[in-house]
């Protein structure tokens, strides 16, 4: 990786938009999709790498920047909540020279030469936060995180926590109070989850916190009820009068109302304090029965927090002290190769069984063949095995004095398990080092591509079809019933003259059957962007494929540009190359996909079975054609998704953070940071209902 000070502007600028779209990403899939797939410790270096970078850049920050944002926008599956308060984010300390300049910043800020501060550390408990607000001592409404700015409302399924009271007990509780906290499962009960789910063939949770955050966004709060979900209470957010001096004082009134507070709390006096507490639970978190990531230090004054106040969305007053991943040492038994949709093969370590953070471990990711030989990697090896942020196991190193003659360097596959051909292509990662990716070129000839395409496919931002998840659409792939994208459209077809009927598979039946062929029908008429994300290329995401839809303007006109770009057509690739956004990665990779003849048969009969809707113009004569607009806050006479949708439609550029550039802000309750800079910018804001009638003749 090239260090930060190395780095020309140009190499900075790509590299902050390449961490700026993975580490979306990694928010999505960790924020709402509760399925991360990098550690926290991977994470955080990302994170890191960003904020060195814009340091040295800072005319260089972008507007989706990740150091301005908090988790992901919150789920289209629930209400949106706008918070009050926001719930802000936490810097992380990584040794203890990061908690010694925590310190030293408050003594500053504060104008304190040798007075004493006094803390609070806490464990940082790994589950999934979430707002309760209480009128008059009832609950009224529970919500998630979110964005920080805007959460979802899973008021119901709160209500089915034990530990969280539908009415506040003791005295002294403000007429409105917000209490804040974290749903968690224990160890045992997640344990005895996992059993159960076992024993009746399903998916197995990969961890407590995947497990709890799943639990408690289920839409039916039944489910809920059913999970065995704790909560612990260490914040507040809107309160009508103040009710404690003290981050202490405030967990006594909170415990006194009903609340589980952490028993491991402790107030200490200086740095040696702050860092005795931490070694005490890193030591102890095994015997915890539930899972901590690190611990939490905060001033204990509440003045004091008050002047000392926010940097962004961070508090300056609060950091959290994050633990190394805990580590084992087993046995190497074997290097299996997975394929994924894009046909990169990713080496998987098959280790002998063991238990890791209180898991037992058997698979453990070794990324690439590159990782294999810089780690010199050999099966036999004893090697030292990480679940880096308690998450995804990882080797991390081998025990080279156990290793003996018959350990021998992997020589990686240069042939796919499917026996199709492979390519090896060089790429640049993220942090801008050179890696060789091994991809197998049989895209859907290859058996192990072709499902992942079909999971993609049926995705809820793809086709998006109901009643066809993971589970099922591989038992039909399974039973040779749906083989390609356009199987499914044939489904009923096909159902009508086989012997076997769908409905006699097992967990299926009349309804479930008749609803499904229902949801399928309903997605043969398609919007073009969605038909050309859901095939699932390389490099072209949901607003790349926006782009391409509007550039094309109708299905037949893109499948025709795709063929002339695959057969190498100068004047097709510079029409693509000149669409906005588009650059030589998609390029590449549409003329990969375009020119393998099982991907474009296999396109045309998916085109056969639908109606592709012509895409949408931008309009260029309204009010805000040209315009960049920027929402805030809660809306609530349209969802997000929906207003950005409209605001493109005539012809405007839709921003996820507030800059010089911006045009337009809107406005909605619990509008935050985002309107704040608005106003010190002197940009236009408006609410939601001006908003509306600005467009309403567009």
């Amino acid at each position: 990786m090239k260090p930060v000070t190395d780095l020309s502007e140009s190499e900075a600028a790509r590299e902050l938009q390449q961490l700026a779209q993975e580490l979306a990403a990694h928010d999505r899939r960790y924020f709402r999709q509760d399925a991360p797939s990098v550690s926290d410790a991977e994470y955080d270096a990302l994170k890191r790498r960003n904020a060195e970078i814009e340091a040295r850049f800072p005319h260089l920050v972008r507007e989706d920047s990740p150091s301005l944002r908090i988790g992901a926008a919150p789920s289209e599956s629930f209400a949106p909540v706008a918070h009050g308060v926001p719930m802000l984010s936490l810097d992380n300390a990584f040794s203890a020279e990061d908690v010694e300049d925590f310190v030293k910043r408050i003594r500053r800020f504060l104008g304190l030469d040798e007075a004493p501060i006094i803390f609070t550390a806490e464990p940082k408990i790994d589950g999934l936060s979430a707002s309760i607000l209480y009128e008059n001592g009832r609950l009224v409404r529970g919500a998630t995180r979110g964005d920080g700015q805007v959460g979802e409302d899973v008021t119901a399924n709160l209500r089915t926590i034990a530990e969280i009271p539908d009415r506040l007990s003791g005295a002294g509780w403000p007429s409105r109070v917000e209490v804040r906290g974290e749903v968690y499962i224990a160890h045992a009960d997640f344990a005895a989850m996992n059993a159960a789910a076992e024993a009746g063939g399903d998916k197995l949770y990969a961890n407590p916190r995947n497990a709890a955050a799943g639990s408690l966004r289920q839409i039916d709060a039944g489910v809920t009820a059913r999970r065995p979900l704790k909560f612990f209470a260490y914040a507040w957010g809107e309160v009508s009068t103040p009710f404690a001096s003290s981050q202490k004082e405030a967990l006594e009134h909170l415990a006194d109302w009903g609340f589980q507070v952490n028993p491991h709390s402790r107030r200490v006096t200086d740095v040696d304090g702050l860092l005795e507490v931490y070694r005490g639970l890193e030591n102890g978190r095994a015997g915890l029965g539930y899972d901590i990531d690190g611990v939490v230090y905060k001033v204990d004054r509440l003045d004091w927090q008050g002047r000392l106040g926010a940097v962004g969305r961070v508090p300056r007053w609060a950091i959290a002290h994050k633990f190394p991943a805990e580590q084992a040492r087993t046995k190497l038994l074997d290097i299996d190769i997975q394929v994924g949709r894009t046909g990169a093969l990713t080496p998987v370590a098959k280790l002998a069984p063991v238990t890791v953070g209180g898991v037992v471990v058997k698979n453990a990711t070794l990324h690439n063949a590159d990782e294999i030989a810089r780690k010199d990697i050999r099966i036999g090896d004893t090697v030292i095995i990480q679940r880096a942020g308690d998450v995804i196991p990882q080797v991390v190193g081998v025990v080279e004095s156990d290793r003996n003659d018959a350990c021998v360097p992997y020589d990686f596959p240069t042939v796919c398990p499917c026996a199709l051909k492979t390519v090896v292509t060089s790429e640049t990662t993220s942090a801008g080092a050179e890696t060789v990716v091994r991809r197998c070129t049989g895209e859907l000839a290859c058996p192990f591509q072709k499902i992942e395409h079909l999971k993609h496919f049926v995705s809820r931002r793809a086709f998006d079809i109901e009643g066809l998840g993971e589970k099922q659409l591989i038992g039909l792939f399974e039973d040779q019933w749906i083989r390609e994208p356009a199987d499914i459209f044939r489904l009923a077809q096909k159902d009508a003259v086989s012997l076997k009927k769908l409905k006699d598979r097992e967990g299926s039946g009349d309804t479930s059957v008749r609803n499904l062929f229902d949801a399928i029908e309903a997605r043969r008429t398609i919007s073009l962007a969605r038909f050309i994300f859901g095939l699932g290329v390389r490099h072209i995401g949901e607003t790349t494929a926006q782009t391409l839809a509007r550039g094309y303007g109708n299905a037949s006109a893109f499948l025709a540009a795709m063929d002339l770009v695959a057969a190498g057509d100068a004047p097709a690739q510079a029409e693509l190359d000149a669409m906005d956004q588009i650059g030589g990665a998609v390029i590449e990779a549409a003329q990969a996909f375009f020119t393998e003849p099982h991907n474009r048969a296999m396109v045309q009969r998916l085109f056969d079975e639908l109606h592709v809707q012509d895409a949408e113009q931008p309009k260029t004569d309204t009010a805000i054609a040209g315009k960049t607009v920027v929402f805030t806050g809660a809306l609530e006479r349209m969802t997000r998704d929906e207003a950005k949708a409209q605001a493109e439609r005539l012809g405007a550029k839709v921003a996820s953070s507030v800059s010089k550039k911006t045009d337009i802000v809107v406005a909605g309750p619990g509008a935050g940071s985002k309107l704040k800079t608005a106003t010190e910018l002197g940009l236009r804001v408006m609410t939601e209902a001006e908003w509306l009638d600005m467009v309403a003749d567009g």
